[in-house]
């Protein structure tokens, strides 16, 4: 029996089978090279063992383990699940594997997601930030493998980026919410990462155009309805002046909305509301919330993409792709 804890080797396959150790290597590489008997042999005891090949050799042969690192802030913001169903949806019918890892929004994790990744010799990368940590750009620059950093299309990227203009579309939406009759208009956000200090950005640059005082609630925890629902309170409390709240999301936005319904304040007509990303809950609420829509999952297909080109010698013509964004208008301005 087996050693516990032992992985299995090809020696075990071969002995099993009754054959040579290269036969099994021959077939595993490619099952033409073997006898169809002696191959219907190998993948049976293959399947009745669980074995699973170690790719460590070709990998240090080849100096390619066809798999692509993908780094995400969240694993449970929809807004990146759909973008890595994106990346997949390009990745696996062209043979590649995906490692995917979290680093919670912290540069610092992010660094040593990143040492790991490229640890495992991933022949790219799809970072989810544009901003990273010194160490983080060096080993980057070091590991010569294309790099794409996705949902950002104003900043230089390190290598190639796919996403939107995050301060065009806040001020696209800020400037609807103008349009709807309303003017003293706060800015709700949370974590306050690159793409919502974009997002700000754009509300800051359309209260100075019009002359109007910002009224900003922001906090570094992470986005949530109950987070919403008080940074709602905190504005209505401090200021009963406003007739109008853009959210960096739309959680904190669902949240807002709440938080209005239980003070008795009627959304829109009292109170527009206005989110980001435009998730299905969103949308599937009353008054449906207003948002602006973000292609994820054509950015995470749009990435892969490029990575692949790059990896095949032929890179995109443009580093820089901006898919845009589209204003959901819904029900709550």
């Amino acid at each position: 029996m087996k050693p516990k804890n032992k992985r299995l080797a090809l020696q075990d396959i071969a002995d099993r089978v009754g054959v040579t150790k290269m036969t099994v290597s021959r077939y595993l590489k490619d099952p033409t090279q073997v006898s169809k008997a002696t191959g219907e042999k190998i993948q049976a005891v293959i399947d009745e063992v669980g074995y699973v090949a170690s790719r460590v050799p070709d990998i240090l042969s080849n100096s390619t383990s066809k798999a692509i690192g993908i780094l995400i802030p969240s694993i449970s913001n929809q807004v990146f699940s759909a973008v890595v169903q994106g990346i997949e949806s390009v990745t696996e019918p062209s043979g590649y594997q995906t490692m995917i890892a979290h680093y919670g929004y912290d540069k610092e994790v992010e660094e040593k997601r990143i040492e790991s990744m490229l640890s495992y010799q991933v022949d790219g990368l799809i970072l989810s930030e544009c901003e990273h940590t010194d160490k983080s750009l060096r080993m980057i620059e070091n590991a010569g493998i294309p790099v794409v950093e996705v949902m950002d299309s104003r900043l230089p990227p390190i290598d190639l980026a796919v996403g939107l203009d995050h301060l065009a579309a806040s001020e696209a939406m800020i400037n609807h919410i103008l349009n709807r009759g309303k003017r003293h208009i706060a800015f709700i956000a949370a974590r306050m990462d690159i793409r919502v200090k974009q997002r700000l950005q754009g509300y800051h640059n359309i209260m100075k155009a019009i002359d109007c005082k910002p009224v900003v609630l922001s906090t570094p925890s992470n986005s949530s309805f109950t987070l919403g629902a008080k940074l709602m309170a905190e504005a209505l409390d401090n200021h009963p002046e406003l007739d109008g709240v853009f959210c960096c999301n739309d959680d904190l936005a669902i949240g807002a909305i709440m938080e209005c319904q239980r003070r008795g304040i009627s959304v829109p007509s009292q109170m527009a509301v206005a989110g980001f990303n435009a998730l299905d809950i969103g949308q599937s609420i009353t008054p449906k919330l207003a948002s602006i829509e973000t292609p994820r999952w054509e950015i995470g297909c749009r990435a892969a993409t490029m990575l692949l080109e790059k990896l095949a010698g032929t890179p995109p013509s443009e580093s820089v792709v901006d898919l845009g964004f589209t204003l959901f208008e819904g029900e709550s301005i």
